[in-house]
């Protein structure tokens, strides 16, 4: 109770390191978490309560309590075997009881690369418990100094951390105040169709079963007035009539009981089991490459999966491979790469090859490109080029490992991100290695490192990620990329002719179905971000509307920005979209894809998988940003 009352008022946590005392005055939560429907209190009555779900056990449970009545019972104890059965059943059901128990904590990230003493720090202050995955607004007070603590910082349950030998962690939540437990609903009991249906028929069966019974009912109290005064002499009897064709109702109930098969409910649930068989060697539910069968979990799905109406998919991961392979691109207003599917149309043999990367002793010898003018244009040290493929070799968050000289593997968030990385190593720009405060690349076999000022975060709002930077130098620059209709609106004007040609080539790509993203800098006076920097940090050091904070910062540095060009990547679509949404078409199920490509983008997937169709007439598409923009646009 008391804990409870303290989470309700809770509107700051605040945690001190080696300090348990103190932790412990607050009453936090405890790492253990119980998931079981029930505890002994409850495990009786809600248990009993599920059971009775299905009419049938409520109608013999109502049975078994008339059978011990001697003056409508037809039966002895010894007779009650119905009775029993059912108990039996209705026990083998009540002794399924769930009651797992682990635990469960989310952890802050203090330090994984530099050496902290943890003994003086002061006090973390962070947000309540809440279920919010996306977002963490917390303080780390060292010392003198404050540090911003966002959701790059926290490890969730279930998380795993690389490229790290060690690090210090802070528990924050546990047990049931974990983001994990805080999004776990309440257990609902659900019923299949099958089970309401059931449920009709025997509530139509009992109906005729008490029809029956009133009609023998009214035919004994007829036959008591008219001969049943006969038989008193040797078989007494009730005097009064109404009151013995009222038990004799009772007694036609439990006479006539197997009217309500109570075997039913045991047939449905042998079926089911076998319809769970069928799933399970079902040759075509069955993938050769890793070996994987069909697994049914529960015995109802075939019945759960007939009563689908709609399917929400999201597209990339889902419909496409999620294997991203760095296509086009348009540079200062070049567009460079070919159509593969067409590439041996009207291609000369130099287009149809693949390109030549013996000059960069890094290159990724499993990336393809086919459009020797790219390389030309790098070997030349064109300055588009070049500050093209610098910006992608920068701007990211991506996580390099080099197990031996020149032997690179990318460990990305994003697969996009991954391509894009990829594709700038092979052209000159290799990410070589990180750290908290720099960015090392080789630029043409130059080895340069760039010191990392700031990281201005991607999210489904911003649509774009920019990185702030100083060249070996001393130049600052601002590197970002994003979406185009994002990027355009903070352009400098300078840019609109080369934005025309850009968006025409943006265009073509996403008519191939590439997924698509807009590439622009901006070189930064040393006074003005200073000062920026500095109101950046007490922003991200605000507990309170950190985020809205932030993003005012971020909007005045993002904006007059210098447009470079476009990528385009291509994410094929899974071995077998098209038939199986084929299939689910002709089930007369709805397909809803979400996706946040452009349109004509996310028009050419819908006709390669078949989700769209070209005798369709009425094809439109959803844009939106909220819930309410999704109403607005489908009214």
């Amino acid at each position: 109770c008391n804990f409870s009352l303290y989470f309700l008022l809770e509107v700051e946590r605040k945690i001190r390191a080696n300090d348990r005392e103190y932790n412990s005055s607050f009453k936090y939560a405890t790492n253990s978490i119980k998931t079981s429907k029930y505890n002994p209190f409850t495990f009786l009555p809600l248990n009993l309560f599920e059971q009775f779900q299905r009419i049938a056990n409520a109608y013999f449970l109502f049975l078994l309590i008339l059978q011990v009545i001697p003056a409508i019972s037809s039966l002895s104890i010894q007779s009650l075997l119905i009775s029993e059965k059912w108990m039996n059943v209705q026990v083998g059901d009540i002794i399924k009881l769930e009651n797992n128990q682990f635990v469960t904590a989310d952890l802050l990230l203090l330090s994984s690369s530099e050496p902290l003493n943890l003994v003086y720090i002061e006090t973390v202050c962070c947000e309540p418990p809440n279920n919010r995955l996306d977002r963490f607004t917390g303080t780390l007070t060292f010392g003198t100094q404050k540090y911003s603590l966002d959701n790059e910082r926290v490890l969730l349950r279930g998380c795993t951390l690389r490229n790290t030998d060690w690090c210090f962690g802070l528990v924050l939540f546990a047990g049931p105040e974990t983001k994990l437990m805080q999004n776990c609903g309440k257990s609902t009991f659900k019923r299949t169709s099958i089970d309401r249906l059931m449920n009709i028929l025997v509530l139509f069966i009992f109906g005729l079963l008490a029809l029956m019974c009133i009609i023998l009912a009214v035919g004994n109290g007829i036959w008591e007035n008219h001969a049943g005064s006969k038989f008193n002499a040797f078989l007494p009897r009730e005097e009064n009539t109404a009151f013995s064709a009222f038990l004799t109702f009772w007694s036609y109930i439990i006479i006539l009981n197997t009217v309500v098969p109570i075997s039913l409910y045991v047939s449905m649930e042998v079926i089911r089991l076998g319809n769970s068989y069928y799933i399970n060697w079902d040759r075509n539910m069955y993938h050769a490459r890793t070996d994987t069968p069909a697994e049914a979990r529960t015995t109802t799905l075939n019945e759960e999966l007939g009563q689908i109406k709609y399917i929400f998919s999201d597209k990339t991961g889902t419909l496409t491979q999620n294997i991203m392979t760095f296509n086009k691109c348009s540079i200062n207003g070049k567009s460079y790469g070919q159509d593969q599917s067409h590439m041996h149309q009207h291609k000369t043999p130099l287009q149809q090859s693949n390109m030549d990367f013996s000059f960069n002793r890094l290159a990724d010898p499993k990336f393809f490109f086919y459009d020797h003018t790219l390389v030309e244009a790098i070997k030349l040290e064109l300055p588009d080029a070049h500050a093209f493929f610098r910006l992608l070799a920068l701007c990211h968050t991506v996580m390099a490992e080099e197990k031996k000289e020149g032997d690179l593997v990318y460990q990305a968030q994003s697969p996009d991100e991954g391509a894009l990385v990829t594709a700038a190593r092979n052209f000159g720009f290799v990410f070589r290695s990180r750290s908290p405060e720099t960015v090392t690349i080789e630029e043409m076999g130059i080895q340069r490192s760039y010191e990392l000022l700031a990281i201005l975060d991607f999210n489904n709002v911003r649509k774009r990620m920019s990185v702030i930077v100083r060249n070996p130098e001393g130049k600052l620059s601002l590197y970002c990329k994003g979406a185009d209709t994002i990027i355009y609106e903070r352009l400098h004007p300078s840019c609109s002719e080369l934005m025309k040609v850009t968006t025409e080539h943006l265009n073509e790509f996403a008519g191939e179905g590439l997924r698509t993203l807009v590439l622009a800098y901006k070189d930064l006076d040393e006074e003005y971000f200073s000062e920026w920097k500095q109101r950046h940090h007490e922003s991200s050091v605000a507990l309170e509307d950190r985020e809205e904070k932030l993003e005012k910062l971020y909007e005045e540095i993002e904006k007059d920005m210098m447009l470079i060009g476009a990528t385009a990547i291509e994410d094929k679509l899974q071995d077998g979209v098209a038939q199986t949404i084929e299939q689910l078409t002709k089930a007369e199920i709805k397909i809803w894809v979400l996706t946040g490509d452009k349109q004509e983008t996310a028009e050419n997937i819908g006709y390669s998988c078949n989700l769209l169709r070209e005798e369709m007439n009425e094809v439109f598409f959803v844009a939106a940003n909220s819930p309410e923009e999704v109403r607005q646009e489908l009214r």
